[in-house]
């Protein structure tokens, strides 16, 4: 049982970086960013790519610094001139997107699965209770923790948080204050990607890598999203170890609805709470 819980908070683990992202960039540019998947995708690739020259801990910062410059030029050409759309407008150029980074993708890497390891200071297991388990699945438990309690500090404590929250709330009022609005919006939506891109890394030794891999993760990261609320990072944690355990759990004991209970959960939660578990109407 104890293994169970802990693989099903390292899938929360994993669905919580990369859902944070589009939480954040929601809340700023309400921007339903199908594209991310496709970010979490490429990440993946290029801290493979640097893995396989420099060691492990260099591709994610390749990734994350690689996925950052993408980020704002994503804003740049589509999320800023795209803002005052109609929302499909942009859904249906962010799914272009994906096609088109998937494409890329398939012509540079191929189309084959390719397999990651572990760095080798974190290939062993922690015994613990009279059970083994792997190093590396506990930092992604740690390094989800971590990342939910600084990106709070960041929003509550310091002065650009104060700015992006702001914002959110009303981008007019704030620009009037003398905020520059579409320089913080950059900011946000960079560090939206980039930790799309650390997620994909993180997530490389856990999922063989694919072409495809950004659009299994990105159904229930969306999942996630509307769970949780879809401006709330409390809620996108919260909902992101619920699925977590769900889908692991559900794998496990009914096999035969595993992907469908994630779905119930967040038809649940719109029909009865429609703001998300901790989020507003």
């Amino acid at each position: 049982m104890t293994i169970h819980l802990l693989n099903g908070f390292v899938y929360g683990g994993l669905l919580y970086l990369l859902s944070v992202g589009l939480v954040l960039i929601f809340g700023l540019r309400r921007v339903v960013n199908f594209a991310h998947g496709a970010l979490f995708m490429v990440g993946a690739y290029v801290g493979y790519s640097v893995t396989q020259m420099a060691g492990f801990w260099w591709g994610l910062l390749a990734a994350m610094a690689v996925l950052a410059l993408l980020g704002v030029l994503l804003d740049l050409a589509i999320f800023r001139p795209l803002q005052r759309q109609d929302p499909m407008v942009t859904v249906l150029v962010t799914f272009g997107i994906l096609l088109v980074l998937e494409d890329l993708v398939k012509r540079i890497w191929g189309k084959d699965y390719i397999t990651v390891q572990p760095p080798p200071e974190l290939s062993g297991n922690l015994s613990m209770l009279g059970l083994e388990y792997p190093y590396y699945r506990l930092l992604v438990i740690a390094l989800s923790v971590l990342i939910a309690w600084g990106l709070s500090r960041w929003l509550r404590s310091s002065r650009t948080g104060l700015f992006v929250r702001a914002a959110a709330v009303d981008p007019v009022t704030t620009a009037m204050q003398g905020v520059h609005t579409d320089r913080v919006s950059a900011t946000v939506v960079a560090i939206g990607a980039a930790l799309a891109g650390l997620s994909g890394v993180v997530a490389s030794p856990l999922l063989a890598l694919s072409p495809a891999m950004g659009s299994y993760i990105l159904i229930d990261s969306f999942i996630v999203v509307v769970v949780g609320g879809l401006t709330s990072f409390t809620g996108a944690f919260v909902a992101a170890m619920l699925i977590g355990q769900i889908q692991n759990f559900g794998i496990i004991y009914v096999p035969w609805a595993a992907s469908t209970i994630p779905f119930l959960l967040m038809v649940a939660v719109l029909i009865w709470r429609p703001g998300g578990l901790t989020g507003h109407r």
